[in-house]
């Protein structure tokens, strides 16, 4: 699955990349950016493509602007063998990167906003954005990447109608995509690629639906027996697979929104602490009369609250059925 989604997405890319550069003024890039201008020049991408951070003070110390220009060229390369000759071609030589601010933490509101510029001439050529953080680069390297395609006359990696000039920020700071691992199990690597794909539309929020009626597949250390509600022993994620798909998408400027649905849908829940079901025949809703009820919801708050940094996590809330409650003595 993983890898078809990919290919899918992949394609995408590359249909908007060549989108980019058809004649007739339209212009195709994905999401459209703000503001667009460009002129009537080719450019060649270099083989070498060279990350620049000359003017800025933005250490990098995460490495998140350097990885996300391996990402970017290898996007844009597609795995073709680039063997074509540059002679006498006009070479775009690196990508000068200038982020102002030195706080490469997400948080939610984050500016995201960039300008990218790719100029016709020059020697060498070097295309440049400036940003206020570092998420706002990474957009950047995005839409860079759709500006370019395979020349397969060539054998080298092409950039039509410079001079370009764009100018970018989200109409929207909450931008997001909702996975359910209660109702269908994900793997983590399926998990990677989804987020993979947010990042080529500038998607920055992934909701991650853990828990339903249907599974509790989240290893909680606080009540570590509210996991036996998963599917089955393999199908389970343990708090280091929750705090590397974290940590993945920060990397890529994506925030992960935890949700636990309470109290309805909670008959998961019950497998591994029946006293949280109001009784043996009603399994849910949670029985809000039992205090150990709220003690579970507290510790796995207090455990998100080690591993998910999002400012905000999701409680559901939705379709409770509080006439299950007629017929149990509390």
């Amino acid at each position: 699955m993983a890898p078809a989604l990919m290919r899918l997405v992949l394609a995408l890319a590359v249909v908007s990349c060549c989108a980019a550069g058809q004649p007739g003024g339209r212009v195709d890039l994905w999401p459209m950016p703000a503001s667009v201008t460009r002129g009537a020049r080719t450019l060649y991408v270099a083989r070498d493509l060279r990350l620049s951070t000359a003017g800025t003070g933005y250490k990098d110390g995460k490495a998140i602007l350097a990885d996300a220009f391996r990402r970017m060229v290898a996007v844009i390369q597609l795995d073709h063998a680039i063997n074509g000759s540059y002679h006498g071609l006009p070479v775009l030589a690196g990508v000068n990167v200038a982020v102002r601010s030195p706080d490469d933490e997400l948080k939610f509101g984050v500016d995201e906003s960039y300008k990218l510029t790719v100029p016709a001439t020059g020697n060498p050529i070097y295309a440049r954005i400036e940003a206020q953080t570092v998420f706002g680069a990474l957009h950047a390297l995005e839409t860079f990447s759709q500006l370019c395609y395979f020349d397969f006359v060539l054998g080298v990696t092409g950039l039509h109608w410079a001079p370009w000039t764009i100018v970018d920020k989200p109409r929207f700071p909450y931008r997001g995509l909702l996975i359910d691992t209660a109702r269908h199990y994900l793997p983590v690597p399926v998990i990677i690629s989804v987020i993979d794909s947010m990042v080529y539309s500038k998607l920055n929020v992934l909701h991650w639906h853990i828990v339903d009626e249907q599974s509790f597949p989240l290893e909680i250390p606080s009540y570590p027996k509210l996991s036996n509600g998963a599917y089955s022993y393999s199908e389970k994620y343990t708090i280091n697979d929750a705090i590397h798909i974290v940590q993945y998408a920060e990397k890529r400027g994506v925030n992960v929104l935890a949700e636990i649905d309470v109290p309805g849908h909670a008959g998961s829940w019950g497998v591994g602490y029946p006293s949280l079901w109001p009784s043996a025949t009603c399994q849910q809703p949670l029985d809000v009369s039992n205090d150990f009820t709220f003690k579970v919801i507290d510790g796995i708050l207090s455990d998100f609250s080690k591993v998910f940094k999002f400012k905000f996590v999701h409680l559901g809330g939705d379709e409770v059925d509080t006439s299950k409650f007629v017929d149990v003595s509390q």
